[in-house]
């Protein structure tokens, strides 16, 4: 090829290679952000009662899109200037003042259902619900407990006794039992583990509910309404099982009725 072609064709090449650079620095930034925002929304989900928090950050976010768009179309040097000086300084008082969020919500990461899917076991979690759950209601001991899903009940667990134990029917029906001095309030299940007992459940604040509806009954509605767990109850009272999830009360369960909610909560069959 002559020189002269080697020359013409140079500044081409040049220019799809720039593009094809500049095309994978976009995407790159594309998928920064994506994660970023995922990581924001995600913290923001599985901060339980979290009104304040996410207001604050719906306004703030909100903003800080209207600063930068204004900065930007009108030019505003100075301005921009301050801006980036003040955010940082906002960035570092947030982080200070919702620690407690933002380390319950590290902690919980590592629950993630992504992880899970690489270290988490075969888990026999329904059958020994199922027997304790089925003991309880024989003997008519009232239980309330949550199951926790993706939103972190950490803050739930915080207030009650640790135990942090692999799940067992026996234990859960010890807890329960009348005399036990955990008996009062709730117990918390992750994965294959009771990580607290004795936890304060907040009470549903529906006036729809019914007025006749127990305290237990009420704690599991409340919950379910604030979180995705699953909480199941047993009725001190009538022995009766009822489950609660995404602020609806299921009454009077059997237990096949039961072990269906657990097996589609956990999305697969239980080994028993």
């Amino acid at each position: 090829m002559p020189a002269a072609s080697l020359i013409a064709v140079a500044p081409v090449v040049d220019g799809q290679l720039n593009d094809a650079v500049g095309i994978l620095k976009m995407l790159i930034e594309v998928t920064v952000f994506a994660v970023i925002i995922y990581m924001v929304l995600r913290f923001l989900r599985e901060t339980r009662g979290s009104g304040v928090v996410r207001g604050l950050a719906l306004l703030l976010g909100g903003a800080l899109i209207s600063f930068l768009i204004l900065i930007e179309t009108l030019k505003l040097e100075r301005l921009g200037w301050l801006f980036s000086a003040i955010a940082q300084s906002v960035v570092l008082g947030l982080v200070v003042v919702f620690h407690p969020e933002i380390r319950r919500a590290i902690v919980h990461l590592g629950d993630a259902p992504f992880f899970g899917r690489f270290f988490r076991s075969d888990s026999k979690i329904v059958p020994r619900l199922l027997r304790a759950v089925a003991r309880m209601s024989k003997e008519r001991i009232g239980a309330l407990i949550a199951i926790e899903r993706e939103a972190s009940l950490s803050e739930l667990t915080e207030n009650g006794i640790t135990i942090d134990a692999e799940l067992n029917s026996y234990l859960i029906e010890s807890i329960f039992y009348p005399k036990s001095a955990l008996h009062d309030g709730g117990v918390v299940v992750r994965d294959d583990r009771i990580v607290a007992a004795s936890c304060l459940f907040p009470l549903s604040q529906n006036p729809e509910v019914d007025k006749r509806l127990g305290t237990r009954h009420r704690a599991a509605l409340g919950l379910s309404e604030e979180t995705d767990a699953l909480v199941l109850v047993v009725s001190e009272e009538t022995g009766k099982i009822s489950t609660a999830q995404a602020g609806k009360l299921n009454f009077d369960l059997s237990l096949e009725q039961l072990e269906q909610q657990l097996e589609e909560m956990l999305g697969r069959r239980q080994a028993a």
